[in-house]
């Protein structure tokens, strides 16, 4: 299969319209996630919403086989319910990955400045990605690299809710609706050329009172 990171960004992006990717605070990314923010950014229905998920996908410490997962843009907390044997978390703030007692591995990196993922071919098991997927500048890029890294068969899950840093979103997620962002997602996932077709489900219960969660799973190729 091709390298989808061979090819120019204007291929990988053709169709969406100019500045969806732009955001209205272009400064350094370092700058607005220095201070540490210990704080969840979902509600607890959706924070168990995205826990059954991971179990049900089989990632998780209930597994039958133990899992190595990559954690994306991660933070302080990942929302296992219970912990895989090895959790490798990404994120821009020393001081919250140091926080994540889930962690058994850290690796501070700003995917907007570069996209890539410092870890080896085929190396994890699974890859999420939590309520983070609208701050990416070059999000299939990035998803590519999750493609690299995971496993054959292993799952990606992405998951979002309605809530964001709005200076730090990409125009293109703050201009669609909240139902379309599944099929936004589900796109940019496609674009990689590295996964099944994604599946897109509203995880928490239709017009419940409180932040709802979608998710997008697919499985690396």
């Amino acid at each position: 299969m091709t390298d989808p990171s061979a090819g120019s960004p204007g291929d990988l992006y053709a169709g969406f319209p100019a500045g969806f990717f732009a955001r209205a605070d272009e400064s350094p990314d370092g700058e607005f996630y220095g201070p540490p923010r210990l704080v969840t950014h979902i509600d607890d229905g959706a924070i168990a919403a995205v826990g059954a998920l991971y179990a049900e996908l089989g990632i998780d410490g209930s597994a039958a086989a133990p899992a190595r997962v990559l954690d994306l843009m991660s933070s302080w907390v990942s929302h296992f319910r219970t912990p895989p044997a090895e959790l490798v978390v990404l994120g821009m703030n020393a001081a919250e990955l140091a926080a994540n007692d889930a962690a058994t591995e850290r690796i501070v990196h700003d995917l907007n400045a570069d996209p890539r993922v410092p870890l080896p071919d085929d190396d994890v098991d699974a890859a999420v990605c939590c309520v983070s997927v609208d701050y990416l500048t070059r999000p299939v890029e990035v998803l590519a690299e999750a493609g690299r890294v995971l496993r054959p068969g292993g799952p990606l899950a992405v998951t979002f809710s309605n809530r964001c840093f709005p200076t730090k979103a990409v125009r293109g997620w703050l201009l669609t609706s909240d139902e379309q962002h599944g099929d936004l997602v589900a796109e940019l996932v496609r674009r990689t050329g590295r996964f099944t077709e994604p599946e897109v489900s509203l995880r928490t219960p239709p017009g419940r009172t409180g932040d709802p969660l979608w998710a997008v799973v697919a499985r690396a190729l």
